[in-house]
């Protein structure tokens, strides 16, 4: 891997941050959102990011990826990759409308009417069949996440696959996928239990790239909703 000499960006002038915000709109913006709030990608306009607290380590993001995530590396230029990150810490610096909901009441309706911590976890609570929501508000903009509480299947990430197998004994297991090889696959059941499997040995395997998180679209209402919202947008991990 190699690395700028430099650990400063060199290319913050505003025409450099145009310049990457051009370069931003054609390969990132599908991912982050046009104006860096987050969708697939994680939320880019927050002053801070967990990846990336100085320039080198938002440049090496954004040149080499993230392995085992959905963050690709690139093939451009270092000028290009620096005007991209300046770009990057433009967003941070816009303001922000957040949620205006009761962060006390969302969080009532995540542990109680919403049923969340039947699938997710917040900490050492909760299931684990779901990805954990314990750093969820600096990972995803209010926008998203209102998104993903009405219509969850709209924008499901690429790697994720959701299980339904059934070995030749007759025992069926189904699951959110964690890995799988030619030889074999492994999957987490209701109950957070990791199960493994060789293909040999089952009589039936699907796998498909779904979501089973429901839509709380008419379950909640608008305002409850706005609720949930604020209080995840407050989950970001031990502080």
């Amino acid at each position: 891997m190699e690395l700028p000499s430099t650990s400063a960006n060199p290319h913050t002038t505003p025409a450099d941050i145009e310049q990457g915000r051009k370069l931003y709109g054609g390969r990132c913006a599908g991912c982050h959102g046009p104006t860096g709030d987050g969708g697939k990608g994680a939320n880019l306009a927050q002053p801070q990011l967990p990846r990336a607290m100085d320039d080198l380590s938002l440049y090496r993001v954004v040149r080499y990826g993230i392995p085992d995530t959905e963050m690709p590396a690139t093939l451009l230029a270092p000028r290009e990759v620096w005007q991209i990150c300046a770009f990057v810490r433009s967003l941070g610096r816009l303001a922000s409308s957040g949620p205006t909901g009761d962060a006390r009441n969302g969080e009532s309706i995540v542990r109680g009417k919403g049923g969340c911590l039947a699938c997710h976890s917040i900490g050492t609570e909760g299931g684990r069949s779901g990805p954990s929501l314990l750093t969820v508000g600096s990972r995803r903009s209010p926008g998203h996440l209102r998104a993903k509480l009405t219509d969850p299947g709209a924008d499901v990430p690429e790697n994720y696959r959701w299980v339904e197998l059934t070995a030749k004994d007759g025992k069926k297991a189904v699951g959110p996928r964690l890995n799988e090889d030619t030889w074999s696959i492994q999957l987490l059941d209701g109950s957070g239990r990791l199960l493994s499997y060789w293909k040999k040995d089952l009589a039936s395997l699907k796998s498909e790239r779904k979501t089973p998180m429901p839509s709380y679209q008419g379950k909640l209402t608008t305002s409850e909703i706005n609720d949930a919202v604020t209080y995840l947008s407050t989950l970001r991990g031990i502080q």
